[in-house]
């Protein structure tokens, strides 16, 4: 394991069965960095954080937590963790989760501070089984929290929270990050990986297709997106040469394209009465886009 990791699967593969879940892929977690770990469905995410947790083995490969097996004790102080799919017992009230899962910990949060840090104070007093589905991911993560942990693997953790409460928890990653800790985020919103990570991994079929910052994975794509509002159909835009795709949003329209300058000129001569022209490069989104899609068969 190198010095500078926190966690490592170096050459790890993984099958259930005839499904080929991991591929010899390696993977290093930083310390210090928020790394963002993309894919499809059956990319190989879910295995890949369950080896790192050491709730599965591999075939083939090492897997190192702090370096050690993810399954000695003492690594797995140093973790906390954000399923997400999780079971928990309905019954019990929120401080009396975070109390129990504090108590796996040597020097953990009081429940308390844990809600505190997470602003989930309101919710200690209620049931588990009683909350929303975005309140029990508040809870959840006042639990992965409490042990104060060095690592933290967080699942697609705003699902089901409401935009404050996403951007609430954005900050309190940022915070997490900047005190310290490490942290792994599996998530489906890109937008979310390109506001928060410090690194990103592209998975796809098992294998690791792309790694480096953000600003190195939308170097990968050559396209730029146009925003303007105009009269003109998407339909007719979506038809002119160097157009890769076109969609409203709130009115305007949206185009990527390759040749930014000849469309700008093209969308002038069409509808010169066309307003609010924004071209940026291209995001995340695209690069992820571009990075996982299915390569054309040919019709013989």
């Amino acid at each position: 394991m190198k010095p500078d990791c926190l966690a490592e699967l170096q050459g790890v593969s993984k099958r259930f069965g005839s499904v080929v879940a991991l591929d010899g892929i390696d993977l290093q977690v930083r310390p210090g960095e928020l790394l963002a770990v993309l894919g499809p469905n059956g990319a190989g995410k879910s295995t890949a954080i369950s080896l790192l947790l050491g709730l599965q083995q591999p075939d083939a490969g090492s897997v190192r937590l702090f370096g050690q097996s993810p399954l000695m004790l003492e690594a797995r102080r140093s973790v906390g963790v954000m399923m997400q799919e999780v079971a928990l017992a309905p019954e019990l009230r929120v401080r009396e989760h975070i109390d129990l899962v504090a108590s796996y910990y040597p020097e953990p949060l009081s429940p308390e501070a844990a809600m505190e840090t997470t602003h989930a104070t309101v919710l200690g007093g209620r049931p588990y089984g009683k909350l929303s589905n975005g309140q029990k991911r508040q809870a959840q993560f006042a639990m992965a929290v409490c042990g104060r942990p060095k690592l933290l693997f967080l699942d697609e953790p705003t699902v089901g929270l409401d935009l404050k409460s996403r951007e609430t928890m954005w900050d309190m990653l940022r915070q997490l990050v900047r005190n310290g800790a490490s942290i792994v985020l599996t998530t489906h919103y890109l937008e979310e990986a390109e506001a928060l990570a410090d690194r990103v991994v592209v998975l796809a079929k098992g294998r690791v297709i792309a790694s480096g910052t953000v600003r190195e994975m939308r170097a990968t794509v050559g396209h730029k997106r146009i925003t303007c509002s105009t009269v003109l159909p998407a339909e007719l835009v979506a038809s002119w040469e160097g157009v890769q795709s076109v969609s409203h949003d709130r009115g305007r329209l949206q185009i990527t394209t390759s040749h930014a300058d000849t469309i700008v000129k093209r969308l002038v001569a069409a509808d010169a009465d066309f307003q609010d022209l924004e071209v940026h490069s291209a995001g995340l989104a695209e690069a992820f886009t571009e990075l996982t899609q299915e390569p054309t068969q040919e019709v013989a």
